[in-house]
């Protein structure tokens, strides 16, 4: 089915503007709800990068998910609705819980409440899920087979050793790729709220007759991203860490791990989603399908820039956080036809050199780690 005015929540934002414009370019009108959150667009969001890039382009609507009138009018002659606004952020979820809660789930229920309750012309939604509802990914064990073990133990953390065990026997275990049937169970407020969401949607979609989709991103970066959210986004916090001079500190020993995706491999899965029938009713993983340590990330960032930033393992850590997860992207593949166009080295070298293009944003992240310090959550 051809949807041909397309709602984008969050359109403003990082996915949300590259998605924008990729649609307008397929022909599509585009509308966007957002609320330019100075978290993300800067404290004058006229000037924003990724504001800019859409103005005029699409029907903007300045508003917020928790009000029903921006969602009425937002949602005036649409087909279909990406859901991509949204509080993120793993650390800050944990201590800033109302927030997340009221952005991610009480937006959602408004949305919904509307379509079940409302006139509307709304035939497709998709939502943006993440791979934060995994908690801890899936592993493999000697012994007890295939396991989802549950958070890690501060003692054993404090003692410096940052391993997942079996959650039967205790013993180190070997990283799989994590599937859509593998176990959800989150590890943080963010991770629970994108659960949630994602829940809603398939439910409410199956009950009013609107195909539903869920995809769970893993780490999405590239052009575009915010260089002044010290929040979300490793490779943003780092980039903007080495370009105003300053060295990297890494959490636990630096070999803790996850998916890294180039933004438009993730615009070019949703777009699969929102055209093609075979995703109606599914989940899907959207990553690359490599696990990258966090090391590793630092040290390519470090060359690419050409900088005399030095890293450090610091042997601290946050609570909440995993140790690993990649995705399994056999079920995207077989049912969507897709596949990454990204390897991490040809988008760690377009996203650097749109870094480089930019101007040196004020570095916050030590202010962060200061609020999560004092929330007794980085130890």
């Amino acid at each position: 089915m051809k949807y041909n005015n397309i709602l984008i929540t969050g359109g403003a934002g990082f996915i949300g503007s590259n998605l924008s414009l990729k649609l307008i370019e397929k022909g599509h009108n585009v509308t966007v709800l957002d609320n330019l959150s100075p978290q993300i667009h800067g404290d004058n969001a006229d000037l924003s990068s990724l504001y800019l890039s859409i103005k005029d382009k699409v029907r903007f609507i300045k508003g917020s998910v928790l009000s029903y009138d921006d969602w009425i009018c937002a949602l005036e002659g649409v087909d279909a609705i990406v859901h991509l606004a949204a509080e993120t952020g793993t650390g800050q979820s944990m201590y800033e819980i109302e927030k997340y809660t009221d952005v991610n789930i009480k937006g959602t229920s408004i949305l919904l409440d509307i379509l079940a309750n409302e006139s509307h012309t709304v035939k497709k939604m998709v939502i943006a899920s993440s791979r934060s509802i995994y908690g801890e990914g899936k592993y493999q064990c000697q012994d007890h087979g295939v396991v989802y073990p549950t958070e890690r133990q501060d003692a054993d953390m404090v003692g410096e050793d940052f391993g997942v065990k079996c959650p039967v026997c205790a013993q180190d275990l070997t990283l799989l790729a994590t599937d859509e049937c593998s176990k959800i169970h989150p590890s943080s407020i963010y991770g629970i709220t994108k659960q949630v969401q994602e829940q809603m949607f398939l439910v409410m979609g199956k009950s009013l007759g609107i195909s539903a989709v869920a995809f769970r991103y893993q780490n999405v970066y590239g052009a575009g991203q915010s260089l002044s959210n010290p929040y979300t986004g490793i490779l943003s916090i780092f980039s903007t860490r080495i370009k105003n001079g300053n060295d990297i500190t890494i959490f636990e020993d630096g070999l803790e791990s996850r998916d890294f995706v180039y933004v438009d491999d993730v615009v070019a899965a949703t777009i699969l989603g929102i055209e093609k029938n075979e995703a109606n009713g599914e989940v899907f993983n959207v990553g690359l399908g490599e696990a990258i340590d966090v090391l590793t990330v630092a040290n390519t960032l470090i060359k690419a820039y050409g900088s005399n930033s030095k890293v450090t393992i610091s042997k601290n850590y946050r609570l909440g956080d995993i140790r690993h997860n990649y995705a399994d992207l056999t079920k995207i593949k077989e049912k969507l036809g897709f596949l990454p166009q990204f390897s991490f080295e040809q988008g760690i070298a377009k996203f650097t050199e749109w870094v480089n293009s930019q101007e040196v944003k004020e570095d916050k992240y030590e202010k962060s780690i200061e609020e999560m310090k004092a929330k007794g959550l980085y130890k």
